[in-house]
């Protein structure tokens, strides 16, 4: 089963496409662009480019897998009605999947803090205890952040975290103190992949691509205009 992996939740443009067999994941190629202002100009293209790159065609799709965030309004909204209309036209499954998740799988085994820049000086970040989320996800400033770490390790609770991934914790690393996998930055195609495979071979309805925003988007509506009237 060829599955189209999609994320928009960071500055990245993930496409990527993975095999799942029966007993395993076998990763066929990954696109990636990284400007967090052209998810909208640079999605599609990736998409038609991993598909070229590895022979497919889109009707060659049996599954869509696609990061629901937490990430800013704008990029996320992108990369999951690209899914969700792509899914549609294909007639084929739709699954979404928690992008910290993908990063907090890919990080491995060991006690990891996953954070990606939520913009504001703040971050989206949850824990992880052998890839499997223990805390969050949540958005807070880096600081706070910390002081929750700390706190979780001084009381052996839930959240504590040896090491960081994700690139919020690049960018604030010095604030975390713990080590940063600068390796491993934004979410992989196959690490969504992979937390959604049992749906995909059980065959699944198609789930609605519900975006995990943690506050409200940045744009409000402008208020009433005052009467100049007397």
């Amino acid at each position: 089963m060829l599955v189209l992996a999609l994320d928009t939740a960071t500055p990245a443009s993930t496409a990527a496409l993975v095999e799942v067999t029966a007993d395993g994941l076998v990763g066929v190629v990954e696109r990636r662009t990284v400007d967090p202002r052209a998810h909208g100009e640079k999605l599609a293209p990736e998409i038609a480019a991993a598909l070229a790159k590895a022979g497919f065609r889109p009707r060659d799709l049996t599954a869509i897998v696609a990061g629901v965030g937490p990430g800013p309004y704008t990029g996320l909204r992108v990369g999951l009605a690209t899914a969700a209309s792509m899914g549609q036209a294909l007639g084929i499954p739709t699954y979404g999947v928690c992008s910290l998740d993908a990063l907090g799988r890919a990080a491995g085994p060991g006690r990891v803090l996953i954070a990606t820049d939520a913009r504001r000086r703040e971050v989206y970040f949850a824990t992880y205890a052998d890839g499997v989320r223990v805390t969050g996800p949540e958005v807070a400033k880096p600081a706070d952040v910390a002081v929750l770490l700390a706190g979780a390790v001084a009381t052996s609770l839930a959240g504590a975290a040896d090491r960081a991934a994700g690139e919020g914790a690049l960018k604030y690393g010095d604030v975390f103190g713990v080590p940063v996998e600068e390796h491993l930055l934004y979410p992989p195609g196959a690490a969504l992949v992979a937390i959604a495979v049992e749906r995909i071979r059980e065959g699944a309805p198609s789930e609605i691509l519900t975006p995990l925003y943690l506050r409200r988007p940045d744009a409000v509506e402008p208020a009433a205009r005052k009467s100049v009237l007397t």
